[in-house]
């Protein structure tokens, strides 16, 4: 699934494999493998595609609505 992510926020952003590849540091193969998810990426590889693509992950709580992205929680063990 996380392939097709990849590949929709890629293709909305009006950027090419080889393009992304080269903003993120990439190969534009290696931005083909996650697409096709014969290569698994990283959470902050996803990450890193997604903010150059101008989204931003965030992860949201059903229940509570409170939400979550890297830039708002602590990153220390709990």
């Amino acid at each position: 699934m996380i392939g097709k992510i990849i590949k929709t926020m890629r293709k909305e952003s009006n950027l090419s494999q080889e393009q992304i590849g080269k903003i993120t540091g990439f190969a534009r193969n290696t931005i083909s493998q996650y697409e096709t998810e014969t290569l698994q990426p990283e959470f902050s590889t996803i990450e890193k595609i997604a903010n150059e693509c101008g989204y931003k992950i965030i992860f949201k709580n059903i229940y509570t609505g409170k939400e979550l992205t890297s830039e708002n929680i602590q990153r220390k063990e709990i």
